[in-house]
């Protein structure tokens, strides 16, 4: 790319795209040893401060935000590394919830470009696109004198290019079915995979999930002889029922009671979330930083997530999720029940082919009136169509329509809005970034 090329339209996006696969290898390959190399020759900037570690199926981007934003209103200077991104590469890396601007990003990009090419010299094969950018993360968030990093993998865990850090704190949200074809086919292989990112006596914080995945995770935890911490230490519930513009709760933790505070990310699923941001924030209380109520409390009414259960209008009410996976999928249709009783709604969806789209239907589809299919803008979403097709099995007494163009099915779903209905746009972040950006900008 050239260094000039400074606009933030599409076309950045685009050339960027297009600039990081022609330095980087093409999918997803096992292994930590190009990481490691690259960061050799980059003198390790990883090890320059200590940092929190995430893994997990859902609720990853949820904690991560929630425990940077407390640690930034704590004076700390926080760095944020999140993965996948919705409309902007610039959106996975961020100092104080500040993302990176567009020209420091390519001078990154350029920077690093002498560091790959002494990798090629040695023989070694090229990075994957997110090993450069998990490197150029570990880069930033050093020249960024940050105080602490969190830090989010991208998949699984084991060979996830984030595990070469000895964090303070490692983080397993939940633990379901995605990525079989990467992670395993039962939740065990799933569990020893996400389970990879505990390190010897660093102590872990974990959410809910079926019992055999936390007995794989309280095994390698006690393997390596480190502290279990259940996110069931701290009670998150709310003080009265759910409502469109936020949620109050009552949270009570060990060495924290708060009777009332305003959180304003929607969906039941985030009390868990919540909950496991709590209970790791109450470890790094014990191990020394000053995080006090009023750093919980001035936090949580700030808080933005893209994507995840996004009140993006509220006339008509129009909600996007990602809910990629049937476990996303079911926490997402219940807390749409809550938040939206006796309701039904119209759904614009679209989902890559690798994503189990029967389960996910099963669990979003029965209080739809109808639904629009779309097209993923993914080369994953070359059968995108099986979709209306899985929809006509499971509901044959509901509309569905086709739309390839995903503004157009956006569109068709507005129209078919009753009086009484909400519009749900879910299924992929390929989707999400073309429907956000029409329905921000009409």
């Amino acid at each position: 790319m050239e260094r000039g090329y400074s606009t933030t339209s599409r076309d950045f996006e685009t050339s960027l795209a297009q600039y990081l696969a022609s330095i980087s290898k093409p999918g997803l390959i096992p292994g930590l040893e190009r990481i490691k190399t690259l960061l050799r020759f980059m003198g390790n900037p990883e090890q320059d401060y200590p940092c929190i570690h995430i893994a997990g199926t859902n609720g990853k981007g949820s904690v991560a935000l929630i425990i940077s934003t407390v640690l930034h209103r704590a004076a700390y200077r926080v760095g944020r590394f999140i993965s996948p991104h919705i409309h902007s590469y610039r959106e996975r890396f961020s100092v104080n919830n500040q993302e990176i601007e567009e020209h420091v990003l390519l001078d990154y990009l350029h920077k690093i470009e002498g560091d790959l090419e002494k990798l090629s010299r040695q023989g070694c094969d090229r990075v994957t696109e997110f090993e450069l950018l998990t490197a150029i993360a570990f880069q930033y968030f050093k020249d960024s004198k940050v105080d602490i990093a969190v830090l989010e993998t991208g998949m699984g865990g084991l060979y996830d290019s984030t595990n070469v850090v000895s964090p303070l704190l490692s983080i397993i949200t939940g633990i379901d079915y995605d990525h079989q074809s990467y992670l395993g086919n039962s939740l065990i292989e799933i569990a020893l995979n996400k389970a990879g990112i505990i390190k010897p006596r660093v102590p872990v914080v974990v959410g809910e999930m079926d019992a055999i995945a936390r007995q794989v995770i309280q095994d390698k935890a006690d393997s390596q002889g480190s502290s279990l911490f259940p996110a069931s230490l701290c009670q998150v519930k709310y003080r009265c029922n759910p409502a469109i513009d936020g949620q109050v709760m009552e949270i009570r933790c060990p060495g924290l009671e708060i009777d009332q505070a305003y959180f304003s990310l929607l969906g039941d699923f985030q009390l868990q979330n919540l909950a496991v941001a709590l209970t790791s924030l109450m470890i790094l209380k014990q191990q020394g930083y000053n995080i006090k109520n009023e750093h919980i409390v001035n936090a949580l009414p700030t808080l933005k997530h893209p994507g995840r259960m996004e009140l993006i209008s509220s006339n008509p009410p129009i909600i996007l999720d990602v809910a990629h996976n049937p476990q996303a999928a079911r926490a997402l249709a219940s807390s749409l029940n809550n938040l939206f009783p006796h309701k039904q709604r119209i759904m614009v969806c679209g989902m890559l082919d690798d994503k189990d789209s029967m389960a996910i239907l099963k669990e979003l589809g029965g209080d739809c009136r109808a639904c629009v299919v779309t097209r993923p803008e993914s080369q994953r979403g070359l059968h995108w169509q099986r979709v209306a097709e899985q929809w006509r099995l499971l509901y044959p007494d509901k509309e569905v329509w086709v739309k390839e163009d995903i503004e157009e099915a956006v569109k068709t779903g507005i129209s078919l809005l009753g009086a009484e209905e909400y519009l749900l746009v879910a299924g992929s972040f390929y989707i999400l970034d073309r429907a956000r950006r029409y329905l921000i900008t009409t």
